[in-house]
Order: C-alpha cells, then structure tokens, then sequence
C-alpha cells in the first residue's frame, strides 16, 4: 500500500507511557555500517583510522579505483563543513592514497562545524576510509515500528538520495508501505515485491531482495526501532548496496544489547543534557534566557510556546515526568541555576500538589 509516512522524530524526545530512556543512543557512521557488515548487508569495503599515518595505510589496503574519507561526528551535513584547519568539507573523493593521508592531517584533532554542530564545531578524533563505489540508482528503504500496524514496517520508494519525506509530498504514489508479521518475518514474495517496487529488475530484484531480508535480521537481532537506508543503491557492477544508513535502537532493551549500548559515542553530547540523564529527566538546551521547570512533556511544550508568544525564548526544555522524586528535583533546580543566561526561572506543574510548585 501507499501514502505518506511520517519516519523521523521532532526536536523533542518521543514520551511513552512508560519509564522513559535515560538517552538516545548515538553510533558513528562507521559503527552503523559495522553492525550491517556482521549481519550480511552488502556495505561498502572500510576502515577507521584515528592518525594520519593509519588513514595512509587504511587507503593502501583498501587498494580502490577511488576512496573516499568521512570525517566521523555525529552531526550531518559534514560534506559542507569547514574545518578550524582552513580545510573545507568533511568528505573528500581521491584517487591517490597520499592525499588520504594529507586530508586526514587536515581533519583530525580539528574542529569541524557544519549547519547541524555547535558554532565551534565537533573536534574530529576518527575517519572512515572506504572504497568509493559509482551509483547508477538510488532508492530508498526503511523498517521502522509503527504504532498504527502494532509491529514493525517495511516502507520504500524508488526516489532514493534524498529527504524522504519531500517525496511523501510532493509524490505519495512513490512510497510503498508493507507491514510485516512478526510470527512469519519478511516472506520471500514480501521482500521481491518490495525490490519490484523499488525498481529493481532482472537478477537485481533477487539481490535487492536478499538485502531487505538481512537487513530485517538486523533489525531484530539489535532491537531496533528503525533501520533506514538512504540510498540503497545500484551500482554500474551490478551489486545492491547500502551506502548510507541510520539504526535508532529501543533504548529498553539496553540489558540485553549490551555490547552495541557499549558502542555509545557521548564525546559529542552536551554536557548538561548528560547530567540530567543520569537523573532521568529529559533536557534540552535552547537558545533563549527564560529557563522551564515543568512536569508533563505536553505542559512543557505548551510553557515554550506561551513564552515565544509573548515575546520571549526559552531557555531549555525541562520535564521531570510524573514518577518524579524529591532528588530529581533537587538536580533539576541544579541545572538551571548553573546555567548563567537564565534570566529568570518559569515554575509549571501539571501536578501542582505533587511538586508544591504553582504556576508563576
């Protein structure tokens, strides 16, 4: 069936009912495409160098027509960033394994900024360094969990490479949703019709449709809650690859993950968010100077929304959720009284007698 899918998540943390996740957890690039590799997904040959010298070598072993080399932040948009170094873009094409190694100089210990960092960048302590393969077809494919289908889904369309949901716009007919049943998995005429869908023809609807099946495995045996692929694509070879992918896993499965959980990069997270997560309330820093002490996700949005109304900005985005206790809140007034930019502090409580605290 068709129709437009909603697939990635706002701003805001998604609310369950619930114990909320203490964090979300973030992997590297090379990290996602390491779990795949392990799993049978055809990726790209890589190697992760964390020297200039290792970058060099990385590329003489990779013994390529072409490499290509990632700087490794957890921040989009790297192909257009800047580096403190005065080097420009976090992705480089090259024939010539030395200029890997030149590049990775430029990149390393630097900082990197681009549209999604901070406005002093992410300082590079990692590069992939992988075989660069040509694309004569992008499409795009994805399993996500679905609450309306009560289990996971596939959803697919030809248009691959770029922002999915500008294609659930502009042309609804082009996305292809298939809910899967968790008893029976992807059949086999599930996953040939999907690649039928997604353009592929001849012996690269069976090949495509090979990858579906493994990259539902994947799904499975991480827990996740998606695995997008964009764009799996076709090369002039003939293979089906997956050249770029995002995994969210579901965080309460964390005691049985334990080796992908280890995986976490919090080098790059804020500071203060990590701190609040240790306490289990839900953090996110703003760039206004009016700090919100709320209890109840919706009564918090409502509070940043009435302060932008009138005038003002939010400082941050603050919920205790409703088993909250005494020492949360403790660590709560902590927070937003270490922060120096709060001008002032807009006290709202859902439940006015649990907290002892009235609207301000």
């Amino acid at each position: 069936m068709t129709g437009p899918v909603s697939l990635r998540p706002g701003f805001l943390p998604h609310y369950r009912k619930k114990r909320d996740p203490r964090r979300w957890l973030n992997l590297q690039e090379y990290q996602s495409k390491k779990l795949m590799q392990e799993s049978g997904v055809a990726v790209q040959r890589f190697y992760v160098a964390d020297t200039a010298s290792e970058a060099l070598e990385a590329a003489k072993r990779l013994n390529a027509k072409e490499i290509v080399l990632k700087a490794q932040i957890l921040a989009g948009g790297r192909g257009k960033g800047v580096f403190d170094s005065g080097l420009k873009g976090g992705v480089h094409l090259t024939k010539d394994p030395a200029v890997v190694g030149e590049l990775a100089n430029k990149m390393l210990g630097f900082n990197l900024t681009t549209k999604q960092t901070p406005k002093d960048g992410v300082k590079v302590k990692t590069v992939m360094v992988a075989e660069a393969l040509d694309i004569s077809r992008e499409t795009y494919f994805a399993i996500l969990m679905d609450r309306s289908c009560n289990g996971p889904v596939m959803v697919g369309s030809p248009q691959g490479g770029m922002d999915i949901e500008e294609v659930a716009a502009s042309t609804p007919e082009l996305i292809f949703k298939e809910v899967i049943d968790i008893f029976q998995g992807v059949r086999d005429d599930q996953a040939l019709g999907m690649a039928a869908n997604l353009g592929f023809k001849g012996p690269l609807q069976r090949q495509a449709a090979d990858q579906i099946k493994r990259l539902y495995d994947l799904f499975l045996k991480v827990d996740a809650t998606q695995v997008e692929v964009n764009p799996l694509g076709e090369t002039p070879e003939g293979q089906v690859v997956c050249f770029d992918a995002k995994i969210n896993f579901d965080d309460n499965a964390e005691f049985r993950q334990k080796a992908v959980f280890a995986m976490d990069d919090m080098t790059e997270s804020d500071p203060t968010e990590m701190e609040a997560a240790k306490w289990d309330l839900k953090y996110i820093g703003l760039d206004g100077n009016i700090a919100c002490f709320v209890n109840g996700a919706g009564l918090a949005m409502a509070t940043c929304d009435i302060i932008d109304l009138h005038g003002g900005k939010p400082a941050n985005f603050l919920d205790l959720g409703g088993g909250v206790k005494e020492r949360q809140v403790y660590e709560a007034f902590k927070l937003l009284t270490a922060d120096p930019k709060h001008a002032c502090e807009n006290l709202a409580a859902r439940r006015e007698w649990q907290l002892g605290v009235f609207y301000k």
